[in-house]
């Protein structure tokens, strides 16, 4: 069955591969991405181009994870023209490199707005419709650094991936009662394919960056460098976008609660594994067994 399908941060990388994968697989995908009118006016250009050039669904929605009247305006919209949204895919985000102590708390309060707080925005805006209509997909692009190995110089990112991750994992519950289902998609470190380690953000404070130089001379080149040598060199980010094609195809109620794509097996997996079955005992433990799946409202 076709699906109406929002995608936040879509104008590249996992967003991208992931909105033309879906608009393949037959979906009508609402590809979300600020700027729409001048920035990224060729992105909307070229995705309405490879709507027509290949009898897709595929569409662009100005859409600003850091602003509410932005996130209400776009959910508004798509519902407005299809009447339902079936999968809200949470995607957009941020990474910044460099020594934990030169970011100031305003810069990573910013990495923290986009991962998380974004995601919050739009949930807001899409989550009374989708309760009231009873059932649902929230998919949330999570990272293997939350329970994997992490190098250092990553750490604002890192945490804030975290912190979407225990979100994710508290709606999950939250919204089991009302048919919302919640799956977390888990893309390891790929160092090629998508914008995040060439558009990282870099701390202000260059002094401080230029004292950790001293005891830890090249260490941004180096983590990216040793990231991309313990990949595969067949590794292919657009995996991360066939899995979630698989994810959304799934029956409601049988989709797994996470989704490892990890060529470099960095051990998120395995730990993963034991903190979701904790969580699951836990939950039946206390006689919440029922919020483990969605309801069928």
């Amino acid at each position: 069955m076709s699906k109406v399908i929002v995608i936040t941060g879509a104008s590249s990388g996992i967003g991208e591969l992931t909105a033309k994968a879906l608009a393949q697989a037959g979906h009508t995908v609402h590809a979300g991405m600020r700027n729409t009118k001048d920035r990224n006016a060729p992105k909307v250009e070229e995705y309405a181009k490879y709507s027509a050039d290949n009898g897709v669904d595929l569409r662009s929605v100005e859409l600003d994870v850091s602003s509410q009247e932005s996130a209400d305006a776009a959910i508004a919209a798509v519902h407005a023209e299809h009447g339902r949204i079936d999968v809200l895919m949470h995607n957009a985000g941020h990474m910044v490199t460099g020594p934990t102590e030169a970011f100031s708390p305003e810069e990573m309060a910013r990495v923290y707005d986009t991962n998380v707080l974004g995601a919050q925005r739009v949930n807001r805006a899409a989550l009374p419709l989708l309760r009231r209509q009873g059932h649902g997909l929230l998919l949330w692009t999570g990272s293997s650094s939350t329970r994997g190995g992490t190098p250092p110089y990553l750490a604002p990112y890192f945490a804030a991936k975290a912190a979407m991750d225990a979100v994710a994992v508290s709606y999950a519950a939250e919204l089991a009662r009302f048919g919302i289902e919640t799956s977390i998609i888990v893309p390891g470190a790929f160092t090629s394919g998508t914008n995040h380690f060439p558009n990282s953000g870099r701390p202000a404070d260059q002094a401080t960056v230029a004292a950790y130089e001293e005891r830890y001379a090249g260490l941004v080149e180096q983590v990216a460098e040793r990231l991309a040598a313990i990949t595969p060199p067949d590794a292919d980010v657009a995996a991360v976008a066939d899995a979630v094609v698989d994810v959304v195809a799934m029956p409601d109620g049988t989709r797994p609660f996470r989704t490892h794509i990890d060529p470099s097996n960095d051990g998120s997996e395995e730990v993963s594994a034991v903190a979701d079955r904790i969580r699951v005992r836990f939950l039946e433990r206390i006689g919440l067994g029922d919020l483990l799946a969605p309801a069928v409202v």
